[in-house]
């Protein structure tokens, strides 16, 4: 499997200190972004190969496929979400409980290991 292949990044202002190849999300002000840190969190991409400081750029990759770091097990093919630091975990919602995912695992691995995700927000259910 080949490496990252970003498809579109933008640029964010860092609202609080992001990890490189994290999921991201909105901050409190427009053009800002955090670490998700939830399954419930609007996980929007995954942040770029650099750490970002308070208040500095981020670059967020939003779509194609971007390394992210993972936080547990996870299964090729398996549906992403976030742990409380950003990092990668393959959703698993109870039964009628919806999850926030940032896309799909397209290698397996287990926790801190850097695999790749097919960036593709949205949310399932259990």
């Amino acid at each position: 499997m080949s490496g990252p292949n970003p498809t579109l990044t933008k640029t964010f202002k860092a609202e609080a200190a992001v990890t490189k190849r994290r999921f991201v999300k909105p901050g409190a002000a427009d053009g800002q972004v955090v670490q998700a840190a939830a399954v419930g969190d609007a996980i929007i991409g995954v942040s770029a190969e650099i750490d970002a400081a308070i208040n500095e750029r981020c670059d967020v990759h939003m779509a194609g496929l971007a390394e992210i770091e993972y936080g547990g097990t996870v299964a090729r093919g398996d549906f992403l979400t976030s742990d409380a630091t950003g990092r990668a975990l393959a959703a698993a919602p109870g039964a009628g409980v919806n999850n926030n995912v940032g896309g799909r695992a397209m290698v397996s691995g287990v926790i801190g290991d850097i695999g790749t995700v097919l960036i593709a927000p949205g949310r399932i259910q259990g």
